[in-house]
């Protein structure tokens, strides 16, 4: 979530580079010592002679400008985006157990891989969006699909960056980079530096991962929002 939220920030285009704050998973977590505990309210007048003289506020209102305290421009964007952003809930593991298939099961909460050309969607060109086979939040659409020659469905880039979560996977002897949903934390497949134009992205899925709904249905079953998509 933190390496997703960190792209975000990245794709607003707010700061004049992007961010360099390297993420590393914590085994321990240490308290700070009580001195330290509200300093800000303690030690007052250290505490902003100290934040004047870090450039801290120099900063920031470079750039954010006046409308930093008040309404913050990445924070009302991300805000907006977020207000867009439908919430799916992950069903429990026993009723995850009892509605996939072995394959589904094996794919999505094993972090399995199902084989090429022999999976449901990798040749599919029906017009329609790809949903989580857990959850249903919506994960890819046709109009970013396209043959990779590889066997598994591929896509440029996912319908909505907010429905995907992106991590590190160290599986295989080099580091891939894995795609799972953001709700249902279903494991989808990986995405490589390798795709076409406009993104260079390939989204390599696992069909048993996901569910297609066609374009027809999309309104019947709640995704009429995406309808936009095929009007082009």
């Amino acid at each position: 979530m933190a390496e997703a939220f960190m792209a975000e920030i990245d794709k607003l285009g707010v700061f004049k580079k992007p961010l360099a704050t390297e993420l590393i998973k914590y085994d321990t977590f240490w308290p700070a010592e009580d001195y330290h505990q509200d300093y800000y309210k303690k030690s007052s007048l250290k505490y902003k002679y100290y934040r004047y003289n870090s450039g801290r506020d120099q900063y920031l209102d470079d750039i954010f400008g006046d409308d930093r305290k008040n309404n913050p421009v990445i924070l009302r964007q991300m805000i907006d985006r977020q207000a867009n952003t439908k919430s799916y809930t992950r069903p429990t593991d026993k009723e995850i157990k009892a509605t996939l298939t072995e394959l589904q099961f094996y794919v999505t909460q094993e972090d399995g891989t199902e084989r090429p050309f022999d999976n449901k969607y990798w040749d599919n060109k029906q017009d329609g969006i790809y949903v989580d086979v857990v959850t249903g939040e919506p994960l890819f659409s046709s109009t970013d699909k396209y043959k990779s020659g590889t066997g598994w469905p591929s896509f440029t880039k996912p319908i909505d960056d907010h429905y995907i979560v992106t991590t590190t996977d160290y599986k295989l002897i080099y580091p891939r980079t894995e795609v799972r949903s953001r709700f249902g934390d279903s494991h989808l497949g990986h995405v490589f530096k390798d795709g076409p134009e406009p993104t260079g992205l390939r989204y390599c899925m696992n069909s048993a991962a996901m569910r297609f709904v066609p374009k027809n249905l999309l309104a019947q079953q709640g995704y009429e929002e995406f309808l936009p998509l095929f009007d082009k």
